[in-house]
């Protein structure tokens, strides 16, 4: 278990995702969300601002060999979903075993992405 101490911080994650072409933003679950409008808040701060890596989710493995990834991505319309999946996917899972391996523990990584929504392009400008 000694090899798995090492969390990998959802912000890499999250930036290694947000760095895909064709990604949008990160959505959060459900559950992180609601937890985030029952906080108090100041009017000028609202529950849509969440840092990115709250679209993040990293659990251990059930037998301790390493670490499960979770990415809820939004894309942009114009992007195939299957591609835009594949990608995020692959470069999460680069980016985590670099910072894993960089930190002194090199171990498993499993890597799901969630296409949550396709949102519309900006056809202002």
């Amino acid at each position: 278990m000694a090899a798995t101490a090492t969390s990998p911080p959802p912000t890499v994650a999250a930036e290694a995702a947000l760095a895909v072409p064709g990604v949008a933003g990160l959505q959060p679950r459900l559950a992180r969300r609601l937890a985030a409008t029952a906080l108090p808040t100041r009017p000028e701060t609202t529950a849509g601002r969440m840092p990115p890596e709250a679209g993040v989710r990293t659990d251990p493995l059930p037998d301790g060999s390493g670490w499960h990834i979770e990415v809820r991505c939004v894309l942009v319309e114009g992007h195939r979903a299957v591609d835009a999946a594949r990608n995020v996917h692959n470069q999460v899972r680069a980016t985590v075993l670099s910072y894993l391996a960089a930190h002194g523990a090199p171990v498993a990584v499993t890597v799901t992405v969630t296409v949550t929504r396709i949102a519309a392009r900006d056809h202002t400008a």
